[in-house]
């Protein structure tokens, strides 16, 4: 057997993991530890690291056997630097080197890439996105981002900006996304259903119509998770919710089929957790909304990669850091 393993780690705003693989996209090995951003980026850094060497030392290899190793984290950042530039859900992490940290510490291939992107890489190779040609990836967690792929390759952008839909205007007032009313994000976003459910929670108190999110504890506001554990016992104010949430989604989708004329749209996060009761209004608001020829060879489907996804993103940022090296 080999000894060549591959490294991922994902870091987000409340946990980070670290993950090994000899045959990507399996894991032999993970480590989880909450990231703590307030703490500053020093601790989760030094846990990073052992976390690392106590996995190789598990499997019994040393650092010349890493192929490479994949960070994946929101932005913003510079892939072409490998610094992290302070994204909202890691306010303290001012411009870390963590390219620079691991290459140190490890001596080998090291590549940052944003999380869309990497999870656009992950659903393409192994995931709802595999044999297509032009796909295109959506968070919709808490927020919205994308991650395009364009003729089978990552398409970044410029700047590495591109996929900012959720900034994307479509109403003049709404609910706000990415510091702006009536965004994409504002709309169709973990945050965006919450805000959306407000008010229409609101207006159902005042009419006297019957809702289980009537029932939550006084001065609790509705999540995104408490709209959708109601839409799934039945509630109609809840599925109401949910509905207006997927029209304005589809509303974004139509805008990304018209300009990109993908094969597939993969979302993940709640479109993986509501499935068509979020998805059939997407689908039908972009098929009101975008050009035949374009819809024609479009499919709209949730992510299948669940709660790994952020595992096999960071190990395809690995593999690739490992290919240029050999290149």
């Amino acid at each position: 057997m080999s000894n060549d393993v591959w490294v991922g780690v994902d870091i987000g705003g409340t946990k980070t993991a670290v993950v090994l693989s000899r045959r990507p996209p399996e894991v032999i090995s993970r480590t989880e530890f909450p990231t703590f951003p307030a703490k500053g980026p020093q601790q989760a850094i030094d846990q990073i690291l052992s976390a690392i060497k106590r996995a190789l030392a598990a499997v019994k290899v040393s650092n010349n056997s890493i192929r490479g190793i994949g960070v994946s984290c929101g932005g913003p950042l510079d892939p072409h630097t490998g610094v992290i530039h302070t994204p909202p859900n890691l306010p303290t992490w001012v411009d870390v080197p963590i390219v620079e940290i691991l290459k140190v510490a490890f001596g080998c291939p090291v590549a940052l890439v944003n999380d869309a992107n990497a999870c656009a890489m992950a659903e393409h190779r192994y995931g709802a996105g595999q044999g297509t040609r032009n796909m295109i990836f959506l968070t919709m967690g808490t927020g919205l981002g994308a991650g395009i792929i364009i003729e089978k390759k990552l398409y970044s952008g410029s700047s590495d900006m591109a996929g900012e839909i959720g900034h994307v205007r479509l109403t003049r007032s709404g609910p706000v996304g990415y510091n702006k009313a009536g965004s994409v994000e504002g709309w169709a976003s973990g945050a965006g259903l919450a805000q959306i459910g407000e008010k229409m929670i609101r207006a159902a108190r005042k009419n006297g119509r019957a809702s289980l999110l009537l029932d939550l504890p006084q001065g609790h506001k509705a999540t995104a998770k408490d709209i959708g554990e109601a839409a799934a016992k039945g509630d109609m104010l809840a599925r109401a919710i949910i509905t207006e949430c997927g029209r304005k989604l589809g509303l974004g989708l139509a805008v990304l089929v018209d300009i990109l004329n993908p094969d597939r749209i993969v979302i993940g996060g709640l479109a993986m957790r509501l499935g068509d009761m979020l998805l059939e209004p997407a689908r039908k608001a972009m098929r009101r909304e975008a050009l035949a020829p374009a819809l024609a060879v479009c499919t709209v489907v949730p992510a299948t990669l669940g709660e790994s996804i952020g595992d096999v993103a960071a190990l395809c940022i690995a593999m690739d850091a490992g290919a240029q090296k050999e290149i």
